[in-house]
């Protein structure tokens, strides 16, 4: 039976979108009515599309098997990106076995936070992610296409991907990873480098060492940041494979996974027998199971920001206590880096996303019988993959935990509620995750010091200056300033401290890392500063108080509220590495709490 308070979120969801989801679910029914897009080009426009196809060619002139439009983020910048280089030739190899055909119908950028991290570069960040979702678009615009699959993995890739493809969501839409690097340096061991590092205790060289043990190979990071995060959320959503999100790169199961994925994409087309477009996949339901999954697996932050800009795209309005509600009742039953020792590799041999879906539906936290493109509801997906030969079986998971530190059942958590958290008050509205946070760091109530940037930050720290209980105020960056930039390189800085026995919180309209943990973080603050929101009134001094038992964001000075509003000169965030290019999207972009997209 399905937890009281799942149906009523549902509920509310389905009842706040009402009007904008029946409105774009009628776009694409008009959409699908007019059956293959091919058959309606002019005969001049179809040899264009052909003209480059090869040996596919007589194929997609004369026959109607389906064709696949791939949208690819390969780059070999990008670990997690690399392994898609051999992609195409294996669905369009998969595709041909069948009758049908694939090509390539545009590639779109991906960038890597953890590159650009305290660079100007992470201003486009987060812009990058309506970038993504409008080259997707033109590349699905030549309309040639029965069904589409999408490689990609980081951070704004796959939200950006799922925003087009609901753009296109009559078409069938496939997610088909790359999969985890394999395991290095422990994520923990790399951690206290950093630390050491931050505090003058250990050099470049031996920093240097310690990340390249760390990342040392194709595939996504081992961490549970957003990468991964995404990951499970295509998985709890229905739009990959079951058991296909942490299968290694380049390995006889992940090309086997590959093809089928491919097999798979023709089989739901409208030329198929199992028609299932992309907008009957991601309803109200899906994305409730994403947050559930997101909850339960103490997923990253930065998904509190693209689930709702994602929903968005399907005319779906999710809202923050959406989110805070659900992990009200949902357990965390995963520990994974930063919210444990074990990386991805470890969770998954555990039992994996299989275990926990299969826990959370038989707890009642999930909605089971949603559309999947693997078909037969949710349950589907607590079955695990194998290799019959070269190709890929489905076969029931394990059922139970392999590794009780790392994975638990629903009726004997880590914790028994999810550790997302709506922080509401006299500041404004924010979010934060607890998951990594011990409960005696739950709430911090201290004089505030206030910054622009983190490099201030970071300067004020080497000096010295930090010597007693501070809430670290660091105030426009929020979408509108200057792209939203994530502030990870603020975590070893800021951990040293309350290593150093401080109560220390961080407030700010910017976002944290998904790899974010055990420092009590109020992120994402709504009004940003620029937007005259209360964080523009701050001064050193001020007493705040971050709650997150009670879900509170409050000024405890008096009068704080009337002074007038503190500004900050932003044209250094105007010009270079790009920024010239992107001051539309800062104009246009919305609030972090609907989405923060400019589109």
């Amino acid at each position: 039976m399905l937890n009281d308070i799942v149906a009523r979120v549902t509920d509310r969801i389905v009842e706040r979108s009402a009007d904008s989801r029946s409105a774009y679910l009628a776009r694409m029914r008009r959409a699908a009515e007019d059956g293959p897009a091919r058959a309606h080009l002019s005969c001049s426009g179809q040899a264009h599309a052909y003209a480059g196809a090869g040996p596919d060619q007589d194929a997609l002139a004369t026959k109607s098997a389906g064709n696949i439009g791939i949208i690819t983020t390969y780059n070999d910048m990008l670990s997690a990106h690399q392994p898609f280089e051999r992609f195409p030739d294996l669905i369009r190899d998969a595709a041909r076995a069948v009758g049908g055909t694939a090509q390539v119908a545009g590639g779109v950028p991906a960038m890597c936070d953890g590159v650009t991290q305290g660079t100007p570069g992470m201003e486009l960040s987060l812009f990058s992610r309506d970038v993504i979702a409008l080259a997707a678009g033109v590349g699905l615009s030549h309309n040639t296409f029965d069904s589409a699959v999408f490689l990609g993995v980081c951070d704004k890739i796959v939200p950006g991907l799922v925003i087009a493809a609901q753009a296109f969501g009559h078409l069938p839409a496939i997610f088909l990873p790359a999969g985890p690097m394999v395991s290095g340096l422990p994520n923990d061991e790399k951690a206290k480098v950093r630390q050491q590092f931050a505090a003058g205790e250990v050099g470049r060289d031996e920093l240097m060492a310690a990340e390249m043990a760390s990342y040392h190979g194709p595939g996504t990071c081992t961490f549970y940041g957003t990468a991964n995060t995404n990951q499970m959320l295509m998985e709890f959503m229905g739009l990959h494979l079951p058991g296909a999100s942490f299968v290694n790169p380049n390995t006889p199961l992940r090309d086997a996974l590959t093809a089928a994925g491919a097999q798979r994409a023709l089989a739901i087309s409208h030329l198929g027998n199992d028609y299932t477009p992309v907008c009957d996949v991601l309803d109200e339901r899906a994305f409730v199971n994403g947050i559930v999954g997101l909850n339960a697996t103490g997923g990253s932050t930065n998904l509190l920001i693209h689930l709702v800009a994602m929903a968005r795209a399907g005319g779906i309005i999710l809202d923050w206590a959406d989110f805070s509600d659900l992990a009200d009742v949902t357990p965390l039953i995963a520990r994974v880096y930063p919210n444990g020792l074990a990386d991805v590799n470890h969770f998954h041999a555990a039992g994996g996303l299989g275990f926990m879906i299969g826990e959370l539906l038989s707890a009642g936290l999930l909605h089971e019988g949603v559309e999947t493109i693997a078909g037969q509801g949710l349950d589907r997906y607590t079955q695990e993959p194998k290799l019959d030969g070269d190709k890929v079986s489905w076969v029931s998971g394990a059922g139970k935990t392999l590794n009780d530190k790392i994975l638990r059942p629903a009726t004997e958590p880590f914790q028994a509620t999810g550790g997302l958290k709506r922080l509401d008050g006299s500041l404004g509205a924010a979010v934060t995750k607890v998951s990594a946070v011990k409960p005696e760091h739950y709430i911090v109530e201290a004089p505030v010091r206030v910054f622009h940037d983190q490099e201030t930050v970071k300067v004020a720290y080497k000096n010295g200056e930090f010597t007693s209980d501070v809430i670290v105020v660091v105030r426009f960056q929020g979408p509108k300033a200057n792209g939203m930039p994530e502030l990870h390189s603020l975590t070893p800085v800021l951990a040293n401290l309350q290593a150093k026995g401080l109560n220390v919180a961080l407030v700010t309209d910017g976002r944290m890392s998904g790899a974010s943990g055990k420092v009590l973080s109020a992120i994402h603050v709504c009004p940003e500063a620029v937007d005259g929101g209360p964080i523009a009134r701050l001064a050193d001094g001020d007493v705040v108080r971050v709650d997150a038992k009670d879900g509170r964001l409050e000024i405890i000075t008096e009068g704080v509220l009337d002074r007038p509003l503190v500004t900050a000169d932003l044209s250094g965030n105007e010009h270079g590495q790009g920024r010239d290019l992107f001051a539309n999207f800062r104009a246009l972009v919305g609030s972090a709490d609907t989405g923060a997209s400019a589109l």
